[in-house]
């Protein structure tokens, strides 16, 4: 993979329109997929002249793995600010995971870059993961010491947990025109409240 160009501009003009080449790259591998999408569909769809993008970027690699970081930031951001202020920790799972299908339904082509990555990108696709997982760990030991869960492995229990949500997001978000997205929390967060058990 090219090393990134690290270029990060000065301006608002060039923030701007680093931002717009990045959101057209978004809209633009997100419809056609890594391998089908070029630079020029993405500096065609952002507006601006080729060489353009080579201020700010690298290649189409750099682009991916920017991309694929956003989404990761954006996921952890919007959960933050939604968990921020839950009860205790059951609470914030009904916050966290309202907040994750929420994103999926807001930027689905982004989604869809971070599921790509597995094959385009395996390292940027685990440090998304990783990165979640090892804070959603974290926040489940806390949770144990103050007593609002059992105890249990915090690092099984968080991407078990992380699986429901990617794979709720992907069947009823991504594969629906119509969202309900209360509708698939509520049940969600009853079984991850009390299991299976009768």
């Amino acid at each position: 993979m090219p090393m990134p160009t690290n270029a990060k501009p000065k301006t608002k003009r060039g923030i701007e329109r680093r931002a717009k080449i990045l959101a057209a790259a978004e809209q633009v591998i997100g419809e056609k997929g890594f391998s089908a999408a070029s630079i020029a569909d993405i500096t065609r769809a952002a507006e601006t002249a080729l060489g353009t993008f080579y201020i700010y970027f690298s290649g189409k690699d750099e682009v991916f793995r920017e991309l694929v970081q956003d989404m990761g930031h954006a996921t952890r951001t919007q959960a933050a600010a939604r968990v921020a202020g839950a009860a205790d920790r059951l609470e914030a799972e009904r916050a966290g995971l309202e907040a994750y299908l929420t994103v999926v339904r807001d930027r689905p082509m982004q989604y869809r870059i971070v599921e790509e990555a597995r094959f385009v990108d395996p390292e940027a696709y685990r440090d998304y993961y990783t990165e979640f997982g090892k804070a959603y760990a974290g926040q489940l030991d806390q949770a144990v010491e103050k007593g609002e869960i059992s105890p249990g492995d915090a690092e099984v229990r968080a991407w078990a947990l992380m699986g429901i949500a990617k794979t709720l997001g992907e069947r009823f978000v991504l594969w629906e025109t119509e969202v309900d997205i209360e509708r698939v929390v509520s049940e969600a967060h009853k079984f991850i409240c009390n299991g299976l058990a009768p």
